[in-house]
């Protein structure tokens, strides 16, 4: 009967380190994908700021409306 509980205990004892492990690696990969969203976030922060210099240095008239491809051929032609 002592042998089935030491047992008992080595199996519950191993089941306990493994999810101990597996606990350690899913902390790691949490951390790793909070980094990554943080810099994806920056970088979407970036971006958005750049449009909007981007938009406010557009010229206002005449650039909204449908463009003529032949205006924009190389004088050559």
């Amino acid at each position: 009967m002592q042998d089935n509980n030491t047992r008992d205990a080595r199996d519950i004892q191993q089941r306990l380190e493994g999810l101990e492990i597996k606990a350690s690696f899913m902390e790691d990969l949490l951390d790793q994908l909070n980094l990554t969203i943080y810099r994806q976030q920056e970088l979407i922060d970036r971006l958005t700021h750049e449009v909007i210099q981007l938009r406010q240095q557009a010229p206002e008239g005449g650039s909204n409306g449908p463009r003529n491809l032949r205006d924009e051929l190389p004088p050559h032609y």
